[in-house]
């Protein structure tokens, strides 16, 4: 490392080695009373070439800022530059963002690397000024920032500092405080793009540079509070709780004491002590009997006030923190939290703002934490570098499990195309220059974040392979933790380390390869640290992983991700308004495209579809109506089902007719079945289809939920007492007929028919004159692909199915006369398969029609997408209402959070804003449905042998949809031609093992070589 007060360098950018300068060593987070000032707000910004800049002549910097006054731009901060300060935004996930332009040899950078050079004027507060003047030091810190930093006040050089995402202090005491009052002071910072810390940082997200967390000064007393570790064990047997506390105490001056008094979440005080003067520093606690303890269910925190008392007797400071109690471990290879098995229900969380970038508020942050606890997400790996400090004290407050990772990613330095690895040029590896970086990133995490109950695990960083450099970073975290395990998954691609990692971490294992592990007497436990890619229209399959919770081993997984990491556009002439843009859509090249979108939420934050499946699947209770009541299994740690009420409704025919809320008392870990009086034969009658429902609510308010807000529901159908019977003849209004050479009619009323012997099917029908039909169903054996299609290559091994019902040929027609209906039939053989498939309408004498498509099974062919019939309808049928599955998409991988109801959407609300068109508005498990326009005239379509059928409309096709990359790119609302309604009798999962390669579960797809038929019967309303 460099002298204490040395000449800054260039060099230091790309020498591994030096990554601070002058930087105090990491502090805890806590509260204090010292005095504080925010130098958040606007600042002046030069962006410029790096080579522009000589950091070792202290004039350079603010010479280059006078020279260029006319380009200086003024941007808030915290921000980013990308996304208020001009710089280009960039997405890549594993290549390095130079790939192509440049190929430095690490650890240096391309030549042409950018620098924002920040300049800020300040006065120094007063009470700063003088603490200052009575010996005490102004810190200068930086919260947050990419990649690295150059620092001057008044033209004098402060420091240089990387890993930004813990804050860089630095004591500029000497340089303010002999200072007059009014002095206005100069703050100068060169933000580096690239330095050597951008190989250890190529995490998967755009590539954010700035000061992106907030810039303070604070001035700390003579005598002071540095760094504060607490222990606060919890003893499940005897409910005790045993604290310990390690502060870190300045005092030049020598006998200060410290006063410590700790409180219960009411205000009333458990413990106190004080130290004697020069005492050590390590305050124990007596057994503390009735803690309550902390857990994500009950996230009880006390609070700890320490005063720091010199030796005159004077209070100088004042620290506060909040406490939990907990014991977490593993035990006998499972991890344990308060003597309970845990199962993280987790999801990976990017910092990541639409229009802010990295820079979050704390709204997003609390924002976030509400989402997680509303979809019964317990746990968030913080993917991938430490987070902003206040959001870990919004998940101690408000009950999270925390993964606390390494700003440490270098998958770039080891992967090549076709995931292949390189591992003798892995960074770090056991390269001995890496190592000081690595152990720094991970100490000043460890020592920031220590005192958090929600924190759990320490995780070394992300997919930067195995190496000696590791096995030194676990060593260390042990000395500095040894309560807490150690996690780091890249030692998958390296066994020689498994000693590196206590818990087994995999990435996007598929549920039989976690079984096989897990049947294998494991010594360790076992999470998914990713899984379940949520790019797109996915999470199908989330049920085959949490079924593995029945293996104790097994200890859950993270969803990969909370948030599509997608950036406002502003408007272009073509997409006539801002849109949410992805990875290339600024011009950034190189770049890995919408790979940048895969999370629960959308990048505005509103919930994707799949959100239902996973707070569904993630929650700690499942419930399982039937005749005697409701079964009711707590999988839950620690809280029973007495806190919530258990409501019951019975539904026929979708409708809710009856609801009771019963009383339940079933505790943690137990199953049971609590009573209810369902009052079944009341509503018995033939023909309806009754439905058991229950629902567990929340009994009152919380911190962040209403009070009956929902945790999870659970739904039985019993079956038909008999077949309903069918309307009295002389009810209906009967058809007539017309057979003529060309066409085949009927009318009934104001309504009419026309079955067309060229055109393949029904060309009209119409109410009173007005169409709700523009042409033909057409036959669909292919959907628009979903990310995940595109990455299994599916769109290459079905392409046949693209083709076969879109261009499929009618070969034949038969018209069949009876007395009361008119039977014509279609052939069609599907275009380069061969595949007769015939399609039948039935025109029945009550005006109704009976639609059948029947597929009949081929061998040695590609599983189908789907099959079924796209219909062009008038596009001012714009409402779906339906019997089925809902109120969101649903599909056959990911129906555990669709509800058996009567729903009605909208055309916009079915058309779900993936960031790139593609698959969606689907919904399984139709008995009937209707679209209609804002009057309510259209056509309903009901099964015809109560077999459920699945059902879409949308504004646009399959085609038009699979053809865009951008929503933007379809036409305008009023611009459509028609609204297109799918029916269909059988479509393939959705997926979500990952969007790179993997399938469709086998008994998720839809086999080609098995007969599928879609009967339904149309009307019109």
């Amino acid at each position: 490392m460099p002298p204490a007060d040395p000449t800054p360098s260039a060099q230091w950018l790309t020498d591994p080695t030096v990554f601070a300068v002058n930087r105090r060593p990491q502090r805890s987070q806590h509260r204090t009373d010292a005095p504080r000032q925010s130098l958040n707000g606007p600042w002046e910004v030069l962006d410029t070439d790096a080579r522009a800049i000589d950091v070792a002549d202290p004039e350079s910097p603010a010479s280059a800022l006078r020279s260029a006054s006319d380009r200086i731009a003024t941007i808030p901060v915290p921000s980013t530059l990308e996304t208020s300060g001009g710089w280009r935004p960039a997405y890549v996930n594993i290549q390095m963002p130079w790939d192509g332009h440049a190929d430095p040899e690490a650890p240096s950078v391309p030549d042409t690397n950018r620098v924002a050079l920040y300049r800020r004027l300040f006065t120094l507060d007063e009470d700063l000024r003088g603490a200052a003047l009575e010996g005490g030091t102004v810190l200068l810190s930086f919260g947050g920032f990419a990649t690295a930093l150059y620092v001057w006040c008044d033209g004098a050089f402060v420091g240089y500092c990387e890993d930004g995402y813990t804050a860089s202090e630095f004591d500029i005491t000497r340089l303010l405080g002999g200072a007059p009052a009014d002095t206005i002071h100069e703050l100068v910072v060169a933000c580096y793009e690239y330095s050597s810390a951008s190989w250890l940082e190529g995490q998967d997200s755009w590539r954010f540079h700035g000061l992106f967390r907030g810039v303070c000064l604070t001035a700390l007393p003579p005598t002071h509070v540095d760094s504060v570790r607490i222990d606060a064990d919890f003893d499940h047997h005897s409910e005790v709780g045993r604290l310990r506390v390690k502060a870190d105490v300045v005092d030049p001056l020598g006998g200060a004491s410290i006063r410590a008094e700790l409180f219960d979440h009411s205000g009333a005080p458990v413990w106190s002590t004080e130290t004697p003067r020069s005492a050590a520093t390590d305050l124990v606690s007596d057994a503390i009997p009735r803690v309550a303890p902390w857990s994500a269910e009950s996230p009880t925190l006390y609070r700890l006030r320490l005063e720091v008392i010199d030796r005159d007797g004077r209070t100088c400071e004042t620290v506060a923190l909040n406490v939990g109690f907990r014991r977490f471990g593993i035990d006998n290879g499972i991890m344990t939290l308060n003597g309970r098995r845990i199962v993280f229900k987790g999801v990976n969380r990017h910092e990541f703002h639409p229009r802010k970038g990295r820079a979050l508020d704390e709204a997003d942050m609390l924002a976030d934490i509400r989402f997680c606890k509303l979809h019964n997400i317990n746990a968030i790996r913080t993917s991938h570098y430490p987070n902003d400090p206040r959001f870990y004290d919004l998940c101690d407050e408000y009950g999270i499990y925390v993964i606390d990772e390494t700003n440490l990613e270098t998958h770039g330095t080891w992967n090549v195309p076709g995931d292949v690895a390189t591992p003798d040029t892995a960074i770090p590896g056991s390269r001995t220059q890496w190592q000081d970086a690595c152990v720094d990133r991970l100490e000043r995490m460890i020592v920031r974040d220590y005192s958090h109950p929600s924190v759990l695990i320490w995780s070394l960083g992300n997919e930067s392979y195995g190496g000696e450099v590791f096995r030194t970073m676990s060593q260390r975290a042990r000395e500095l933790d040894p309560a807490r395990p150690v996690h780091y998954e890249g030692i998958t691609w390296d066994r020689e380390y498994d000693d590196v990692s206590d818990i087994e971490s995999r990435m996007y294992a598929h549920p039989d390869e976690i079984e096989q592990y897990l049947a294998s007497s494991p010594a360790k436990p076992y999470i998914s640290c990713e899984y379940m890619h949520a790019m797109g229209n996915s999470v199908g399959g989330l049920g085959l992983y949490t079924d593995l919770e029945r293996y104790p081993h097994y200890q859950g997984g993270f969803i990969w991700d909370l948030i599509d990491q997608a950036l406002w556009h502003p408007a272009t002439p073509a997409s006539a308004g801002e849109f949410l843009a992805y990875g290339g859509d600024f011009g950034d090249r190189p770049c890995d495209w919408e790979f940048s979108a895969d999370g629960l939420l959308f990048a505005d934050r509103t919930p994707s579809p799949a959100v239902r499946e996973v707070k569904q699947l993630y929650s700690d209770f499942s419930l399982v109506p039937s005749t005697t009541g409701v079964d009711v299994t707590n999988r839950s740690l620690f809280t029973s089902s007495s806190a919530y009420d258990l409501v019951c409704s019975l539904l026929v025919d979708g409708e809710a007719v009856w609801q009771i809320t019963v009383p339940s008392d079933v505790r943690p870990g137990d199953r049971a079945t609590v009573p209810c009086p369902w009052p079944i034969d009341e509503y018995s009658a033939p023909g309806r289809e009754i439905v058991l429902e229950a629902s567990l609510v929340h009994l009152h308010r919380t911190a962040w939920c209403p009070a009956g807000h929902e945790v999870c529901f659970g739904q039985s159908v019993l079956p038909l007492a008999a077949p309903p019977s069918p309307p009295d003849a002389a009810d209906r209004n009967r058809a007539t007929y017309t057979v003529g050479r060309w066409n085949i009619g009927m009318r009934t009323g104001g309504e009419e028919a026309l079955l067309s012997r060229t055109a393949g099917g029904m060309v009209l029908w119409a109410k009173d004159g007005d169409p709700l039909v523009l042409r033909p169903p057409r036959l669909t054996t292919f959907r628009p692909l979903t990310d995940n299609d595109r990455g299994a290559s599916h769109g290459f091994k079905r392409a046949v199915w693209t083709v076969a019902g879109r261009y499929a040929r009618c070969s034949d027609v038969s018209v069949r006369e009876e007395d009361h209906s008119v039977e014509v039939a279609y052939c069609y053989e599907l275009a380069a398969v061969g595949v007769p498939v015939s399609v039948v309408y039935r025109l029945n004498d009550d005006g109704t029609i009976r639609f059948t498509a029947s597929y009949p099974g081929a061998p040695d062919l590609p599983t189908l997408p789907c099959f079924g019939v796209e219909w062009a309808l008038p596009p001012s049928l714009s409402r779906l209402r339906f019997y089925g599955t809902g109120p969101d998409e649903t599909y056959i991988d990911r129906v555990s959070g669709g509800r058996l109801g009567i729903w009605s959407r909208s055309l916009s609300e079915d058309l779900t804003p993936y960031v790139v068109p593609q698959e969606c508005g689907n919904h399984m498990g139709a008995q009937w449905a209707e679209a209609s326009d804002e009057q309510g005239n259209g056509i309903r379509v009901v099964s015809a042998v109560g077999n459920p059928f699945e059902v879409s409309l949308l504004p646009y096709s399959s085609a038009q949809i699979e053809e865009a990359a951008h929503w933007w790119e379809l036409p305008e609302p009023g611009r459509r031609p028609a609204t297109h309604l799918r029916l269909l009798a059988a479509q393939m999962g959705v997926g979500g093992d990952d969007s790179w390669g993997s399938e469709v579960h086998p008994e998720y797809l839809v086999p080609s070589e098995q007969p599928h038929v879609l009967d339904v019967v149309l009307s019109i309303l």
